[in-house]
């Protein structure tokens, strides 16, 4: 576009002065000493104009003659931080694709050569974070390092070293050295979000409770965490900072302090009740466990609820069928009607209520519950079943298939037991005793009844002896014995 501009420009100036020349006939005249130049109007001014362009273009030409030198210099300036950019793309390209390898390796090498800080910086902290991925630490903290020295004139630049260091060492746990970090950077007068939320990350790991509270509230209000989450670190953040005060008696000013939307969360309404349940005030205890359970019936809430001192039982009782009247079929509801009947001595009412329960949902607590009520009330059968019903639900039993069972041991044709000192005939173990008594009587007998009877071993440990379980696939055992053949009393050895 500018160059049409200056075309039309120059067009216009030619097509005015051929006028204004064509219409002036004069002439110039030009004495130097002795010589005397006469030429016309015309040819003076083209003889000029063309002097000036030729004058132009030697100046130029001499111009750029005396600038090759620096040309060339930035050029190849130009062409090295062209290279560098491109490595430094591939290395955070292959860093994402989590090639971490070979991205520690191209930005290590950009960092070796690379003239400019802030892609010396850029590279260190980015082969930082593949080293860290690969669980090189130690690199991991030689890079920081060199990261740190490079940027340590850019101040935006040593707050990006502090927070990408804080977030590698909050990744591996170091709570405290990322504490440090933020700290540094906290100095400098950095209040990003990023940094808050490094520094809640940093707290949580710490259990710095009121630091997790305070920023919580303060990320969510500018919406820079979402509601469900900063719901979640300020229901345990609020609850741990009660119980932690709870026998210093200083909870009750963060009690106060609590919004009317942050009392009802579970964590926190059980927190304040168990607060006020050791200062006596139990209405106040029930109060705040009543409005936590009119907002969700958390299992955790009717849990606590049920567990009620007897001066409570008649108050939770009329609140629970209250609720009972919205949820007719909540198995925890019916659960917790049931148990504050059983703290009542209302043995009627809370069997009804927790076979109600278990209709709906099988629990091991309830069956605990259960089983409590049915010996109070003298049904050991009923509890038993219970008991059973509850260990099974707690305890994974295991089945073993039907054929892998070996049967019971028959030991009534057994004729002795094996030991160690030799066979024992047995007769007051179940042994048939005309068996015993007759024994002495076969040909070759080699023990008399009185060394038999003196070697029984006592009654109470015979299966620690034996075990005549026939082996599956087997057959029935042979019969032990130590008599000699009659048929072969004679025969000689062959």
């Amino acid at each position: 576009m500018r160059l049409l501009v200056w075309t039309l420009v120059l067009a216009t100036v030619a097509v005015v002065l051929a006028v204004i020349l064509r219409e002036n006939t004069g002439h110039v005249l030009v004495l130097v000493n002795d010589w005397r130049i006469q030429v016309s109007l015309p040819f003076a001014v083209l003889a000029t104009v063309a002097s000036f362009l030729l004058m132009y273009l030697t100046l130029r030409l001499v111009a750029l003659a005396l600038d090759i030198p620096f040309r060339v210099k930035a050029w190849g300036r130009r062409r090295a931080l062209r290279r560098d950019h491109e490595l430094l793309e591939q290395g955070w390209t292959e860093l994402l694709e989590g090639r971490y390898a070979h991205a520690e390796k191209d930005l290590t090498k950009l960092l070796g050569r690379s003239k400019s800080v802030n892609q010396s910086v850029l590279a260190a902290l980015s082969a930082a974070r593949a080293a860290h991925a690969l669980g090189e630490y130690d690199r991991r903290d030689g890079l920081i390092a060199s990261a740190k020295d490079k940027a340590r004139e850019d101040v935006s630049l040593s707050e990006a070293v502090s927070a990408v260091a804080a977030e590698l060492y909050l990744d591996q746990g170091l709570a405290d050295k990322a504490l440090a970090e933020l700290n540094t950077l906290q100095k400098s007068g950095a209040k990003q979000v990023h940094a808050l939320r490094l520094f809640l990350r940093v707290y949580r790991q710490l259990n710095r409770h009121e630091q997790v509270f305070a920023l919580a509230r303060t990320l969510n209000r500018r919406g820079a965490l979402h509601d469900t989450e900063a719901r979640q670190v300020i229901e345990l953040a609020a609850a741990a900072r009660i119980r932690e005060t709870l026998h210093a008696g200083t909870w009750q000013k963060i009690w106060s302090d609590l919004k009317s939307s942050e009392r009802v969360l579970p964590e926190v309404a059980l927190a304040g009740a168990q607060g006020f349940e050791v200062i006596g005030q139990l209405d106040e205890s029930s109060r705040v466990l009543e409005q936590a359970i009119a907002v969700s019936f958390d299992p955790r809430l009717l849990a606590a609820y049920a567990r009620a001192e007897s001066s409570q039982v008649t108050r939770r009782l009329e609140k629970a069928e209250a609720w009972l009247q919205k949820s007719p079929s909540d198995p925890d509801l019916l659960a917790t009607i049931g148990n504050l009947c059983l703290s009542g001595q209302i043995w009627g009412q809370a069997e009804s209520y927790l076979v109600r329960s278990l209709a709906r949902r099988s629990d091991a607590r309830v069956h605990v519950a259960l089983a409590s009520l049915y010996d109070k009330i003298n049904r050991p059968q009923d509890a038993a079943m219970q008991w059973r019903a509850a260990t099974t639900l707690g305890v994974a039993i295991p089945v073993l298939a039907q054929e892998l069972l070996l049967p019971a041991a028959e030991t009534q044709s057994d004729p002795g037991l094996l030991h160690a000192e030799g066979l024992t005939y047995l007769a007051d173990t179940g042994f048939p005793a005309d068996w015993n008594a007759d024994r002495t009587t076969l040909p070759g007998a080699s023990l008399s009844k009185a060394a038999a009877e003196k070697t029984v071993p006592p009654q109470d440990n015979i299966y620690d002896y034996f075990d005549s379980a026939p082996v599956p696939h087997l057959g029935e055992p042979a019969p032990v014995s130590t008599l000699p053949d009659p048929k072969r009393t004679n025969t000689p050895d062959k």
